[in-house]
């Protein structure tokens, strides 16, 4: 049997275990990743800070909602008593009973000419 040879300044050599060396598009790709990720990330934060401000408003909105419907309750209460209490009957037994007063008679009467 023959031998065959081998040429081997064919042959790449191997490369080293500890360093693996990156090809610039492959450097290209991991910053556009990076970018991408970064700008997802920015978004997504303002997106969730964006939401939890609007839900924070609404509850804002409904106590403000809830205080304006009792405070125009309160209202309506104080017009009614308000009313009640500039009654000229009242006005005229607080007067009588209370203060002692009575309508004046003729001769406490002075016309002024």
């Amino acid at each position: 049997m023959a031998q065959a040879r081998t040429d081997y300044t064919k042959v790449a050599s191997p490369r080293a275990l500890g360093g693996m060396e990156l090809t610039p598009h492959r450097i290209d790709i991991f910053k556009y990743l990076m970018i991408c990720m970064i700008v997802f990330t920015i978004v997504s934060v303002f997106h969730v800070w964006s939401r939890f401000k609007l839900v924070d408003l609404n509850l804002e909105m409904s106590e403000i909602s809830s205080q304006l419907s009792e405070t125009g309750q309160e209202q309506k209460r104080l017009k009614l008593e308000v009313a009640s209490l500039k009654a000229p009957a009242r006005i005229e037994a607080i007067a009588r009973n209370e203060l002692g007063m009575a309508l004046p008679t003729e001769q406490q009467v002075i016309h002024v000419k």
